[in-house]
């Protein structure tokens, strides 16, 4: 994707916190990048474009987004190819789901050149960061607020707009173990759950804390359709299932949320002839499917997660072991072939990648 040059002011940090990171030890968002990058919104436009050592906030106790969660934000990652380039998967589509979520979230879009330009120059200046090896990247998080100090129940009049870099290693440790949701939903029709808004994740937070005490890893969300339950997303990734010889994804019926990677794995799948749906999936069709032997594989995918294979999924009184995992074709395919296109060691037909 073009940019145009953006006037962003640079101030480089005179001490870098890199020679104290073991690279070959990184746990998920722990570790911060030296540098992020700064945007403002005042008097109706986007200025004081600045990339700064990374540091804390300076905010009033009355910020909006504190009060009412005018708040969303993206996860993207950079990779260091095997030819030592540094290289971001997708950020046009990350940039896309964010002015999204802003217009939803009655927000002002970050122009296209702002977020695109400033990305590139912050990651260029911090690109030492990037680590490499497999299943290691840099983590990039762009995020937008409100940031008036007023608590009247009304959209800010200011805005700050941030972005910040973690060199990463794999979220998931392990295959996870998910449990359906049945006391509580994260999103519902006509509501904001296809948005990446701050206010998806804080009431979902519970929820997951007690599939953790049953024993599980992570949530399975479902909404219930005329008394009818059906899947919608896990806690941190799209839920994809292959039953017989059928992938199925639950569609975007504003519910849930478009990903990336969710998007990506589609087109992998429909070019190697696999039949895709995206569908209602019923839980009740999924447990019995599973049941009679039919599901081939389940996954979940994210930029964070990537792929993360699904062991076994419960429900009360009821939970179901899935095939192994080195049994599956298709999501050790998509992970094998993002892998390879996100390293430079396969061609990259569709243009995913944006090399800095």
């Amino acid at each position: 994707m073009q940019t145009q040059t953006l006037d962003i002011s640079i101030s480089k940090t005179q001490n870098s916190k890199i020679n104290e990171v073991d690279f070959n030890n990184l746990t998920f968002g722990h570790t911060k990048s030296d540098h992020m990058f700064v945007a403002k919104y005042t008097d109706g436009e986007w200025k004081d474009f600045e990339i700064v050592p990374y540091q804390n906030l300076e905010l009033s106790p009355a910020c909006i987004a504190l009060h009412y969660g005018q708040s969303i934000f993206e996860g993207m990652k950079a990779f260091r190819t095997e030819n030592d380039e540094i290289a971001l998967f997708r950020p046009e589509k990350n940039m896309q789901r964010l002015q999204l979520s802003a217009e939803r979230m009655c927000m002002p879009p970050i122009p296209d050149e702002v977020f695109m330009e400033g990305l590139r120059q912050l990651i260029e200046i911090d690109k030492s960061w990037v680590p490499k090896g497999k299943d290691k990247s840099l983590y990039i998080r762009p995020y937008q607020f409100g940031d008036e100090p007023n608590i009247g129940v009304h959209a800010s009049n200011s805005y700050q707009f941030i972005i910040f870099t973690c060199p990463s290693g794999k979220y998931y440790s392990k295959d996870v173990e998910v449990f359906v949701a049945q006391d509580y939903i994260r999103a519902a029709r006509g509501g904001a759950g296809f948005a990446k808004a701050a206010g998806n994740y804080g009431p979902t937070l519970l929820p997951a804390q007690k599939c953790k005490e049953l024993g599980y890893d992570q949530i399975l969300w479902t909404q219930n359709i005329d008394g009818i339950r059906y899947v919608q997303e896990i806690g941190t990734m799209n839920f994809f299932v292959q039953i017989d010889d059928t992938l199925i994804t639950p569609n975007l019926d504003g519910t849930i949320l478009e990903g990336i990677t969710r998007n990506s794995i589609i087109t992998l799948a429909k070019e190697k002839g696999v039949k895709v749906e995206e569908r209602l999936l019923s839980v009740d069709e999924l447990f019995a499917a599973a049941k009679e032997g039919r599901v081939k594989d389940a996954f979940g995918s994210g930029t964070a997660a990537v792929i993360t294979q699904i062991k076994a999924i419960g429900r009360t009184n009821e939970k179901i072991e899935l095939p192994k995992v080195s049994e599956r074709e298709l999501s050790n395919y998509f992970y094998d072939q993002l892998h390879a296109i996100r390293m430079g060691t396969v061609e990259d037909n569709h243009n995913w990648m944006m090399k800095i």
